[in-house]
This record gives structure tokens, sequence and C-alpha cells, in this order.
């Protein structure tokens, strides 16, 4: 028997949850990977923001960011307490674009350019990048992780939520 949110029609929070998701998840499992397989670059990159003092902390840090970021990803990707991760997804974006902006910020005023032609290696997994791209980029992937943050379910997901989810009429 089916169950009754599985057999309702698609509709567009559907289409929208399905591609937020997987934008959301390809993009952390990808730029995870890419800082995964080279440990010491990132932490290289990171140290450039400054906001680190412990050598201990920073190791820690550029060792296993990239591998929380690939698991939240992997969450997002299967449907396993996606609300949850997407909540964690949306703390570290708002953190990385804020440490970005104010990167570029400190660059465009060291080399006495306009903001948006500054372009700088963020340390995102993506090489070197225009920070006003990775701006509007990182606040698209904000929307959409606010979005699944939002929803109550999600097509194709085993498991979105930990707690129980009433049952629904819907069909």
């Amino acid at each position: 028997m089916n169950h009754p949110l599985h057999s309702r029609p698609w509709n567009l929070p559907d289409i929208v949850g399905i591609a937020a998701r997987a934008i959301l998840a390809a993009t952390f499992i990808g730029m995870g990977i890419s800082k995964a397989l080279d440990p010491v670059d990132f932490l290289k990159l990171i140290r450039q923001y400054d906001t680190i003092a412990q050598p201990w902390l920073l190791n820690l840090a550029a060792g296993a960011l990239p591998w929380f970021e690939i698991f939240c990803g992997i969450l997002l990707l299967i449907g396993v307490a996606g609300r949850g991760a997407a909540v964690v997804l949306l703390a570290m974006l708002a953190g990385f674009t804020a440490m970005i902006a104010w990167r570029g910020a400190a660059i465009a005023d060291m080399q006495g350019i306009p903001f948006c032609q500054v372009r700088f290696d963020c340390g995102c997994g993506a090489g070197i990048i225009n920070v006003c791209r990775k701006l509007i980029e990182n606040g698209g992937l904000i929307l959409a992780a606010l979005w699944l943050a939002g929803s109550s379910r999600s097509r194709w997901a085993l498991r979105w939520s930990w707690s129980k989810e009433p049952a629904s009429l819907e069909g």
C-alpha cells in the first residue's frame, strides 16, 4: 500500500525541494572532496582569514571541515535528516559568506580597487573566484538551504526529519 505522501501529485514545492537538495548536495560534496584531497593547501587558505588563532584548532578545522561538508551533502542527497543538514549548511554558509565579504573588502581596500573587481582563492574549493559572483552564488545556496530547513517533508527522502511526522491526508 502506498503511503499518502508518496501518492500525491507533484507540485512546485516538490520540484524546488528536489532541485535545492541536489544543488546543495552537489556543491558541498564537490567542494568538500576538493578540500579533502589537498588539506595542506586548504589549511593555508583558511589561515589567511585570521579567524582561528590556535594552530591545533586550525589543523582540526582544515582536516575535519571538508569531511563534515561531504557528510552533510550526502545526508541531503539521500534525504536523511535533511532539515537538520540544511540548518547546519545554512549556518556554515552564513559564516563563510560573511568571511568572504570581509576578506574581499580588505583586499579591495589594500589594493585600491572596486570591491567587485576583487579575485582571490576563498578556500571554497573552487580556486580563484570573483568576490561578487561568489557572494551571489552563496546567496542562492543560502536561499536553497532556507527552503529546505523550512520544509516539513521532501520527495525521495528516506527520512527527512528525525521527529515523527503526522500522517497526511493528501493523496
